[in-house]
């Protein structure tokens, strides 16, 4: 063996780790930095509540429905192919989404720029498996991951900021398209090739019932906050939600490849991640775009200081999850997840003493606990349920103020509930039983994998 070999090999695992985490960081960015932008992109294109709220929703609606099918199709066709194809595919919407003329075009360049952040996501850990051996090396790769994300969502309103205030709200979509240039270039020169050597076969009928049930679902929720909840397009989308996804259901249990096996509902440790990463995704980071709505349209901040205000809670964050990835080995997972989701509960109640002319500070408290808190996990994805308590005329440049903070606390109140259950459901799902083997893979398997899910 030469001894260019390992220097090699090192470079490989290096160069990999750094594309996943910008990718991923471009992903996650692509939720939070629009939260700073939206005041300024609702009076550049002239839109209305409904059509902003899909500038965030449809974007996390598309990258949450496609994930299982594009991590099908990688393990088919192969993971760094479809990588290739998902930066392609994201760079270009993100350009569509810089030069959309009007905000219906936005929208729908934002639906397309979700399916290409669906496929990266979908091959990102695939990615890391392939080049970080089992042990400590994946279990530090799978670290620097989850911070990757809980950092992008952190950091993001700031960068938002500073982009909107000192360039526009386009730039906020045009810097995507340097850093996808060269991450394409890093992956094509560098990221080894990998497949799934027994992969499951194509679910389109699942897939489609599943984006089916969840767009309609998330249409329902946005029109009946805005035009009433008895509106006949409102109880239709309910109806046509319930009915799909009552259909995947039923659809998962008979067919012999479903993209979402059911088995793995049965595992104690996979619910209980899959419900703390969903407690943490729809409390903090879904509050955070009624927060910065808050400091720039009620408290009358600039971008950049309303993107000020996160950076302490930004860097505790980093604190805290650096000390987290120290003390993995002493203390259970079950134990660190429930105490944080718990505090992140107790930050967003903080949260609730804000008022219309309230100090620029009266959020920062509760802010850094919360942030602190969710230094543990790696959010999946961001809520897109807690704008029903939000007056829609109050979210837009000259609303009533105090119809807003009232929206907000009653949002924050419902934020922590989610944290609070997601305590619950984490202490007794992710607490081992004794004596009890595990349902599916070894357990070193299963450690990982709920690492990836918490970082």
């Amino acid at each position: 063996m030469t001894t260019s070999t390992p220097a090699r090999s090192t470079a490989t695992k290096r160069i990999t780790l750094l594309v996943v985490c910008v990718t991923t960081a471009m992903l996650m960015l692509d939720i939070a930095v629009v939260n700073t932008a939206l005041p300024s992109i609702a009076v550049d294109l002239d839109a209305g509540v409904s059509s902003l709220q899909w500038v965030i929703d449809a974007y996390t609606l598309a990258l949450a429905t496609a994930v299982l099918g594009a991590g099908s199709w990688a393990d088919r066709r192969g993971r760094r192919q479809v990588f290739v194809v998902g930066l392609v595919w994201f760079t270009g919407a993100s350009l569509l989404c810089a030069l959309a003329p009007t905000i219906w075009v936005l929208d729908l360049a934002r639906a397309v720029q979700g399916i290409g952040g669906a496929v990266l996501f979908a091959c990102s850990l695939a990615l890391l498996a392939d080049v970080f051996d089992r042990g400590r090396a994946r279990a530090s790769a799978l670290a620097a991951y989850g911070a990757t994300i809980g950092g992008a969502f952190a950091v993001g309103p700031l960068v938002g900021g500073l982009l909107t205030e000192l360039l526009d709200w386009r730039a906020i979509f045009f810097v995507n398209v340097p850093i996808g240039l060269v991450t394409l270039l890093l992956t094509l020169r560098w990221v080894p090739e990998s497949r799934d050597p027994r992969p499951r076969a194509a679910d389109v009928p699942g897939q489609l019932l599943a984006a089916v049930g969840l767009a309609a679902f998330v249409f329902a929720v946005l029109r009946g906050h805005e035009i009433g909840w008895s509106d006949a397009q409102a109880v239709i989308a309910f109806v046509l939600a319930v009915g799909a996804l009552v259909a995947f259901v039923a659809h998962e249990m008979r067919t012999a490849e479903p993209m979402l096996p059911p088995y793995l509902l049965a595992n104690r440790a996979f619910v209980g991640a899959q419900v703390a990463a969903f407690a943490i995704s729809a409390s903090l980071f879904a509050v955070f775009v009624y927060t910065t709505l808050y400091l720039q349209n009620v408290l009358l901040l600039s971008p950049v200081q309303a993107g000020l205000v996160y950076l302490p809670a930004t860097v505790a964050m980093f604190v805290v999850a650096g000390a987290t990835a120290k003390l993995d080995r002493v203390v259970p997972a079950w134990v660190s997840l429930s105490c944080s989701l718990a505090l992140v509960a107790v930050g967003l109640l903080m949260m609730t003493v804000a008022e219309a002319d309230s100090s620029k500070y009266v959020l920062l408290p509760g802010l850094v606990v919360a942030c602190a808190a969710a230094g543990v996990f790696n959010p999946a994805m961001s809520g897109i349920v807690l704008g029903m308590f939000l007056p829609a005329e109050s979210l837009l440049p000259g609303g009533s103020p105090q119809d807003f903070v009232s929206g907000l606390q009653g949002a924050l109140v419902a934020a922590a509930f989610v944290a609070a259950l997601g305590t619950v459901v984490c202490a007794v799902c992710l607490r081992p039983r004794p004596q009890t083997a595990p349902v599916f893979g070894d357990a070193e398997s299963d450690t990982v994998e709920l690492q990836a899910v918490t970082g």
